[in-house]
């Protein structure tokens, strides 16, 4: 269906341009010029229509039966330099539209899809164009406003994605970059690109990404290559393989760890054995998909193995969008705290150095720790744990109806609600058969110690999602591969240790202090004089900062879900007297809402 629209697109544009082509030749260059009617004057005509009271709002540009969404900042672009034509310079194709149509042929490369920014409409329009001018034939004026329009369009949407991810862009999320371009918008990097008449520079010098990103695209470019090549081989089931086994699979898991980079190609023989080097080679494959890298070919790392090259393309493709959004947006000279979901990590950096990391329990699949960034501001040694509303009325009520004695014997207490807190209420004055979640008298807390689910202090950021670090007397997870345990929030396994770090500096809080209050037997907040950005962050895929391919299991399945929503992007859609329009954010089936650009 798409295709299908967009060659419709491509006639309708090859139409437009050929209309006067066809009919120069026996009238002569300056015959057509007269006859023909400025760019400027076909794009305030496109405009006309538009109510110049809804230049923010979304328009529609509407030629016979097909219709495109374009960016909101179209109509204010063109109105703002009185419709003259951005990519054209007296009827010609000038060296931005050249720069910016070489940029948008590689645009796949970023994990992006060609089709939302017209790329295959322009190139065949722009080498019509071209050609019809090399032998001395003007091409008409509407059509030359129409590709003009797709040029600016295409940029803006593009700029838009860049600095908010495509997701993030549609549904007008606020940005605040750190990077060298401000708080500049699409419509502020188009301008600059006019002013500047080097699309490539600016782009260059715009663009929001560091070292990272652009590695990922290089990744990309490359399993794109393996995907064409036909990919890897499935490795079947089997037993076991140790070092000094010999398998008939091993011939194959030689030759897949040459095609994903862990193994040298000196490597790859018709061996059956299980070698040092393929172990060796084994164990970093391993470690790059978050399995524990003890050498063996097993039932976990055997499914990571034949997870098929399609799928790493998208994961790929998916992590990059991840990396358009804003709130991964982190800037190297600045310090700040990530939160690692899918790799169960913490880690702390300091200009752009990494100094401390430490495995953390996060959230289950049916209570998932959120994505977002907050900043860390004070401390609580020796925490309450106040018992959520849903725990206690499935797992608390039930137990303390069985025996309200549970309620003393577990360090629990009940605060009353109102205006003294510190009012405990007494266990023995409540009928606990009559009690219910509703009617409950007030705040279920556990008291600080050992027994506390929240450990001995907690690292407090603001945010919406009541979600935080703590520490845990539950040690033993953390020697699990896959910690998805917790109801949300974050367990870190060395609470001391960045306790220190963030308490660095502030005056009495030495070791021994800290130490003393982690243990103490009622709650003490603290405040950070250098409060830290912490960001929550979901990857499936990313370079570390070796230059080493990481992937992990979608443990919360948001890759489906992301890929669901960029399947929603900005695309064209019918009239409703043709075909079903797609289903987009951006487009809207009621022109009341939007205004049409209409083109006869």
């Amino acid at each position: 269906m798409a295709l299908a629209i967009w060659r419709k697109w491509i006639l309708l544009g090859m139409m437009m341009l050929f209309s006067v082509g066809l009919s120069a030749g026996g009238q002569g260059h300056a015959a057509v010029q007269t006859e023909s009617v400025s760019i400027g004057s076909q794009l305030q005509q496109m405009f006309e229509s538009f109510d110049s009271t809804r230049m923010a709002a979304s328009a529609v540009l509407q030629v016979e039966a097909a219709r495109l969404s374009l960016h909101k900042a179209v109509v204010p672009f063109y109105r703002q330099r009185a419709y003259r034509p951005a990519w054209f310079r007296d009827g010609r194709i000038s060296r931005e539209a050249r720069q910016w149509i070489e940029h948008l042929q590689g645009i796949a490369a970023e994990g992006l899809r060609p089709a939302d920014y017209h790329v295959e409409t322009l190139v065949t329009c722009l080498e019509s164009i071209r050609l019809l001018q090399s032998y001395g034939a003007e091409c008409e004026s509407i059509g030359l406003a129409l590709v003009d329009l797709l040029l600016t369009d295409a940029f803006l949407k593009y700029t838009s994605h860049l600095f908010a991810g495509r997701i993030a862009a549609h549904r007008a999320v606020p940005v605040v970059r750190h990077s060298n371009s401000g708080r500049l918008d699409a419509l502020g990097v188009l301008r600059k690109a006019m002013r500047s008449r080097d699309v490539r520079a600016v782009l260059e010098e715009l663009l929001p990404y560091g070292e990272e990103y652009r590695r990922l695209t290089v990744y990309l470019a490359y399993y794109r290559r393996l995907a064409y090549a036909g990919g890897w081989p499935v490795l079947p089931d089997g037993p076991a393989v140790r070092y000094g086994d010999r398998d008939a699979r091993v011939p194959h898991l030689r030759r897949f760890l040459v095609l994903v980079g862990d193994l040298a190609q000196v490597h790859a023989s018709p061996s059956r054995l299980m070698d040092g080097a393929v172990v060796k080679a084994l164990k970093r494959f391993q470690a790059r998909h978050g399995l524990r890298p003890d050498g063996i070919l097993g039932e976990d790392t055997l499914e990571q193995i034949n997870v098929p090259v399609a799928r790493r393309v998208e994961q790929l493709n998916l992590n990059l969008e991840r990396e358009r959004q804003p709130d991964q947006d982190q800037d190297a000279n600045v310090r700040y705290l990530q939160v690692d979901i899918t790799d169960f990590t913490l880690k702390v950096v300091d200009g752009g150095r990494e100094i401390m990391r430490m495995p953390v329990v996060v959230g289950t699949s049916f209570r998932r720790t959120p994505v977002f960034s907050a900043l860390m501001s004070y401390l609580v040694f020796a925490p309450y744990w106040t018992v959520p509303p849903t725990i206690l009325e499935e797992d608390k009520l039930p137990l303390l109806r069985k025996d309200p004695s549970y309620l003393e014997s577990h360090h629990y207490e009940i605060v009353a609600w109102g205006k003294d807190p510190d009012r405990i209420i007494d266990a023995a004055t409540i009928d606990w058969k009559k009690m219910t979640a509703k009617n409950f008298p007030g705040m279920l807390r556990q008291k600080p110690g050992p027994w506390n689910p929240l450990g001995k202090v907690k690292f407090m950021f603001p945010n919406a999602y009541h979600v935080y670090l703590h520490d845990t007397p539950a040690q033993y997870l953390f020697d699990k591969q896959r910690r998805t345990f917790s109801s949300g929030c974050i367990r870190i396994a060395r609470p001391l240790e960045l306790a220190l770090y963030l308490l660095k500096g502030q005056e009495g809080w030495t070791e021994e202090r800290i130490q003393k209050e982690m243990e103490g037997s009622k709650p003490y907040t603290v405040g950070l004089k250098r409060p830290i950005p912490v960001h929550i962050v979901y990857r499936t895929a990313w370079v570390d900062a070796q230059g080493r391919l990481q992937f992990r299991k979608d443990v919360y399945q948001r890759d489906p879900e992301l890929r669901a929503e960029l399947q929603q992007g900005p695309g064209i859609s019918r009239s409703v007297s043709g075909m079903t329009p797609r289903a987009a954010p951006d487009v809207f089936e009621d022109d009341a809402e939007i205004g049409v650009i209409g083109v006869r």
